[in-house]
């Protein structure tokens, strides 16, 4: 796999996954078949600026759902550091553990980026919407942890 993953694109088919939660349980994108998902990728719990954005899409969460969202974010950290988050910051939306980076890779949310003026090789702070279909319906690669919700709350009328 090159250092950067190809990135998707409206009407792409979702790349299929199955990831363990916070719990150990398996969650599969197909658990949400006919729904609408965001999938957010971000590099690392208990981090502040992951801290800060997994929290507004906690304070969102009521309105997401009612409109026909189901929230799920994935991260390279291992179940037990995400259960951790979790409790630490009362998030009400399931956690996926991708430690090997393979679905990281699959929504090209893997590769080079710039931190503090350096290249380095991560996490690109990512997210999906997934419509009913399966197809990605708004792929937003490079955001800002501050101000992301609210941005994609506009994105998708929900304001």
């Amino acid at each position: 796999m090159p250092e950067t993953a190809t990135r998707l694109a409206v009407g792409d088919v979702a790349p299929a996954f199955t990831l363990d939660d916070q719990d150990g349980s398996t969650v599969s994108l197909s658990d949400f078949a006919g729904r609408k998902v965001i999938v957010y990728f971000y590099p690392a719990a208990s981090t502040p600026g992951c801290t800060k954005e997994a929290c507004d899409f906690r304070d969102n969460i009521n309105s997401m759902k009612a409109a026909g969202y189901q929230v799920l974010g994935i991260s390279k950290d291992a179940p037990d550091a995400l259960r951790r988050f979790r409790d630490e910051q009362a998030l009400n939306f399931p956690l996926l553990s991708d430690v090997g980076l393979a679905v990281h890779q699959a929504y090209g949310a893997w590769g080079e980026k710039s931190l503090y003026g350096k290249t380095v090789t991560g996490t690109i702070r990512s997210t999906f919407v997934v419509g009913e279909d399966g197809k990605i319906q708004l792929p937003l690669y490079n955001v800002k942890a501050t101000g992301h919700v609210a941005s994609l709350r506009k994105k998708l009328g929900l304001d």
